[in-house]
């Protein structure tokens, strides 16, 4: 690799794990601040952990490069903390301990054999995806974007063209391209409905 490229490459690593690291403050802050998260679903963040539970699974499986995937563990403990956050806000925090049990069973399922996380890594992708329409849906249905934060799903599509670079410069897994190509189209769905609703909010003000 040239020298150029190998540089763009540490600045894509480096720039994707730091945004992450604060991905979901805003969000997370928003929702406290407000004390309610309206237009937030909570079956889009149980859907994104569980996405982002496989797709570490896999990626340590394989053993790719720990800075391609770094920031997964960070998302996966800030999309819980948010979790907990719309539950109690939502009145359900006593559903919380089910769906850690269901988590964790999961994800020791899909560790038993190669092919079956193989099969989880493909299906992750749907799952992603379904996540991402999931809260599309709540957007729509309220017709108000709420406490749902533009600056999250912002970084949300960096992160993702960046790590679209990264794996063609490393691993050039055809699997793990598809999935981000997917949630990238759809996060700047999100986050054009946000927009959208978020202007014609003002306009009816």
């Amino acid at each position: 690799m040239q020298p150029d490229w190998a540089l763009l490459l540490l600045v894509a690593n480096v720039s994707t794990l730091t945004v992450c690291m604060v991905l979901k403050l805003p969000q997370i802050i928003t929702v406290i601040a407000a004390k309610n998260a309206r237009g937030l679903s909570v079956r889009s963040l149980l859907l994104e952990l569980t996405g982002f539970l496989v797709f570490l699974t896999y990626q340590t499986y394989y053993e790719y490069p720990l800075i391609t995937y770094l920031e997964y563990p960070v998302l996966i403990v800030q999309d819980a903390i948010l979790l907990m956050c719309v539950l109690f806000y939502n009145g359900n925090i006593g559903t919380a301990l089910p769906y850690t049990v269901l988590f964790i069973l999961c994800w020791r399922l899909i560790t038993i054999h190669r092919l079956i996380i193989d099969l989880a890594m493909n299906l992750s992708t749907f799952i992603s995806a379904l996540s991402k329409f999931a809260q599309l849906q709540s957007l729509w249905k309220t017709c108000d974007s709420g406490q749902v934060s533009a600056l999250t799903w912002g970084f949300a599509i960096y992160t993702i063209c960046a790590r679209i670079f990264t794996t063609l410069m490393t691993t050039q897994d055809t699997a793990v391209l598809f999935r981000y190509a997917v949630i990238g189209v759809l996060n700047t769905w999100v986050f054009a409905t946000i927009i959208y609703y978020r202007k014609a909010g003002k306009r009816k003000d």
